[in-house]
């Protein structure tokens, strides 16, 4: 078990003091540690939760779930995604190490088995994220375009291709997750303008609209399916499978002011999230489309700046995601001192550019959003943020738990586990369905 910590940690761990002046060993990395504020880590996690995607939760949340179900069911999200999240981020310095990356912490508690799945399961669920922002930023470049010219010329996948360029650009130019400081400004500018937007003009298309249908769209069977998957995309809306990572950046006591970033992102950070999911289902109910930009009715100039913004918010808060990935990266192969080094840069040329490549492509072959978001929250959401979170936290604090605190975490895996294998079937059978109604680069 020795040797396994000593490779999963790294070959010259340092140690810092906290508050408290308790030694904590740190592993090292080619990316800034402990160096931002609480405040400026809640915009990061805030930035995640009110990117573009927040677009998609009338049509993909509200739709299949109606009034009652979308309602409660954002609020109970919330509920037991800032606690899932809070387990996380309590162990960040369990026995006495710092626990900078999730497959890190995972494999400190279980071994090296957990270690590699985590990584798996962490990757996938980035990853797949990613895969729907490229998607995301495509939808809002051929927005812009339709206003202007409806000739259908320039299909989804086009766009899809120079939104995965520009992506590519800025994840060269910004070499870590801390280094975005003012970028985190813009995005912030960014999701105002498209929340704004999406907001006003929802309600006066609702003021001015006929009584919309409300009721669950589909037969009895399709709406099982798209009730299971809309719990999904519940949970994908609030987790980012990045916590310790996130964690990592900032400042001691790295525990409280975690704490502090996550009581931000979950109060402050969430009341846009409410807000255009419901006004877009309100305004146009069950005909809520995947996209809240592409139903509103209003100045074309509006329309095209909000579109924008979501654009270069969905850049911004892409380069979050694929933070890990650039972070193994990076250390893996040694990748420090000056961005603009030739080494440093054209490895990111090569190695970024390439992933984003990939990525790019799966969202043009199957831009289908609201499937995205649905498997991810079931292949890899429920198993990182609520299983994992919770079984972890049960082992490594077994000896100071009640009888009654263990049942109750032993409650949410078993429950969380079922909910992970049926939203995996129910996601699956919708991409299955869109599959057949749609070719591979389809024009969505």
């Amino acid at each position: 078990m020795e040797g396994h910590r000593d490779d999963v940690v790294s070959n010259r761990p340092r140690k810092v003091y906290s508050d408290d002046q308790l030694a904590i060993e740190i592993p090292e990395t080619a990316h800034q540690i402990s160096s931002d504020s609480w405040f400026q880590v809640g915009f990061v996690l805030t930035t995640g939760i009110n990117s573009a995607y927040v677009l998609g939760y009338s049509g993909a949340v509200m739709v299949p779930l109606g009034w009652v179900g979308g309602v409660v069911g954002l609020i109970l999200a919330t509920a037991i995604s800032l606690y899932a999240n809070a387990l996380i981020a309590y162990l960040h310095e369990f026995g006495g190490k710092r626990h900078i990356r999730y497959r890190d912490l995972a494999g400190f508690i279980y071994g090296p088995k957990a270690y590699k799945l985590t990584w798996v399961l962490q990757y996938i669920n980035l990853f797949m994220i990613n895969v729907g922002y490229v998607i995301l930023a495509g939808q809002a470049l051929k927005a812009i375009y339709v206003l202007f010219r409806d000739d259908n010329e320039m299909k989804l996948p086009y766009f899809i291709a120079i939104a995965g360029f520009a992506c590519g650009l800025f994840a060269i130019c910004i070499p870590h997750l801390s280094a975005l400081r003012i970028w985190l400004g813009f995005s912030t500018f960014f999701s105002l303008v498209y929340i704004v937007v999406a907001f006003s003009l929802s309600l006066r298309d609702g003021i001015r609209a006929p009584p919309r249908d409300y009721g669950i769209p589909g037969s009895n069977i399709n709406k099982v399916f798209t009730t299971i998957g809309a719990c999904a995309s519940l949970v994908f809306a609030f987790n980012t499978g990045m916590l310790p990572e996130i964690q990592a950046t900032v400042k001691q006591p790295v525990v409280g002011n975690m704490m502090k970033a996550l009581y931000f992102q979950f109060t402050v950070g969430v009341v846009p999230l409410y807000a255009v999911a419901f006004m877009g289902y309100w305004a146009y109910g069950n005909e809520t489309s995947a996209y809240l930009l592409s139903s509103v009715s209003g100045p074309v100039w509006v329309k095209t700046f909000a579109n924008i913004s979501a654009f270069l918010q969905t850049v911004i808060a892409l380069h979050i995601f694929a933070s890990p990935m650039y972070e193994y990266l990076d250390t893996k192969y040694g990748i420090k001192g000056s961005p603009l080094a030739l080494k440093n840069l054209s490895f990111r040329v090569v190695v970024r550019g390439g992933y984003l490549t990939v990525t790019t492509l799966l969202a043009a072959a199957l831009p289908f959003i609201g499937d995205f978001m649905s498997l991810t929250g079931a292949i890899s959401t429920f198993p990182l943020t609520f299983i994992l979170a919770n079984h972890m936290y049960l082992v490594a604090k077994r000896n100071k738990l009640s009888s009654l605190q263990k049942s109750w975490h032993w409650l949410n895996v078993v429950f969380f586990g079922f909910m992970s294998v049926a939203a995996a079937v129910a996601a699956l059978r919708l991409i299955a369905v869109d599959s057949k109604n749609y070719s591979i680069f389809a024009d969505v």
